[in-house]
């Protein structure tokens, strides 16, 4: 008997739709700009979700290094 395996993608995403929105009312159509924000706030939903998960990785890895230094110091 053979199985059929589905395989479902994750999409774009929030991230990506909202990439795309600001993206359009940055250039908008021809020269009439809607928005004037920088570039770095037009992308930010691309790299805010990356550099949340560098600090939080950054959090853990000071908080886990002060608990060893103490649980070291208590031996």
């Amino acid at each position: 008997m053979s199985e059929k395996v589905q395989v479902k993608s994750g999409g774009i995403g929030l991230g990506g739709i909202l990439f795309i929105v600001f993206l359009v009312l940055k250039l908008g159509v021809g020269n009439t700009a809607v928005m004037g924000w920088s570039w770095w706030w037009v992308c930010a939903p691309l790299w805010i979700p990356v550099a949340l998960f560098l600090g939080i990785m950054v959090v853990i890895l000071v908080f886990g290094l002060i608990c060893a230094g103490i649980a070291a110091m208590l031996k």
